[in-house]
């Protein structure tokens, strides 16, 4: 048979993790496989770009749509699990699964329109059709973009679940290597020193805002999994105030309340916030805890080399 789509592998792989154990991609990989029958040709066909096996990449795909529809979750790296709401779903005895029945589930469908506006966001004029609809609706441009925007919106995810499991001491490192890699705190040494030493009063460290040092910025950094309210920056700017500071970053892996966007707003002191989504997003545009995989160029004829004719 021909190696099946994302979709089609959607369902296998959910009936592969029935059982509740942890598996690892790998082992599901070859699982499914057998499952479909595939030849060592099929087997070794290679995505366009060289870069990793088409089959594998499939198989990838059809397990972030289930995580990020909640019908599997990733106890650990590299390996997942069924959740109650895949075992519900399986109970159900669908024929098959698909986009269109993970639409169901608000968490998939918040998915991907954070996707849509990633592909916005880098000036993508993206159609906001599924990815059933026939491409001959968008330009290839066009599905270049839409492919781009759903890379970046997965990567963006599965690096924030990477920081939240890191150490509090590494955690403080990438803060760090993000500041430095943005232009601030001179070099990476001069930061190193400076962050995480402080521990005065809801600072957690102080960075140069030049390479000259001729200001500074003070740190705050958390590892959060709940919701950041206004008590927490207003105890940041009180430290800022004590210190007679008139700038701080506020980063967390969390999100912020209203109250406390509004707060960091409305004061005299310049408090940048940075929630996860953000951090994950710097952390990729400045090429901290990723690497380049793989590039494509696009080009056209060039008009000036003819012009001579």
């Amino acid at each position: 048979m021909s190696i099946p789509d994302y979709q089609t592998a959607m369902l296998p792989l959910l009936r592969l993790a029935a059982d509740g154990k942890e598996y690892r991609s790998r082992d599901a990989i070859e699982c499914l496989a057998q499952d479909f029958a595939l030849t060592d040709e099929e087997r070794s066909e290679m995505l366009p770009s060289g870069t990793a096996p088409l089959f594998d990449n499939r198989v990838g795909w059809a397990r972030t749509y289930l995580k990020q529809a909640g019908l599997l979750t990733s106890p650990k790296r590299g390996v997942f699990q069924i959740t109650e709401r895949g075992k519900a779903l399986l109970a159900k005895g669908p024929a098959q699964i698909n986009v269109s029945t993970l639409e169901q589930f608000d968490e998939f469908r918040a998915f991907r329109e954070r996707r849509r506006d990633t592909a916005a966001e880098n000036n993508a004029a993206v159609p906001r059709q599924a990815e059933q609809e026939s491409s001959a609706t968008q330009t290839p441009e066009d599905q270049l973009a839409f492919a781009y925007g759903r890379l970046r919106s997965e990567l963006e995810f599965d690096l924030l679940e990477q920081v939240k499991s890191v150490t509090p001491v590494f955690f403080e490192r990438l803060v760090i290597d993000l500041l430095v890699g943005m232009g601030y705190g001179g070099s990476r040494q001069d930061a190193g020193r400076a962050i995480g030493k402080s521990g005065d009063g809801g600072i957690d460290g102080i960075i140069k805002e030049d390479k000259l040092g001729l200001d500074v910025i003070y740190v705050q950094a958390k590892r959060w999994e709940g919701t950041v309210g206004r008590p927490e920056i207003q105890k940041f700017a009180g430290a800022l105030q004590g210190q007679r500071a008139s700038k701080g970053v506020f980063i967390t892996t969390s999100t912020y309340s209203r109250e406390a966007v509004e707060f960091a707003n409305l004061i005299n002191t310049k408090i940048i916030l940075i929630d996860g989504q953000q951090l994950a997003a710097m952390m990729i545009d400045h090429n901290v805890g990723v690497s380049t995989i793989g590039m494509y160029e696009l080009k056209k004829i060039d008009t000036d080399y003819f012009e001579g004719e």
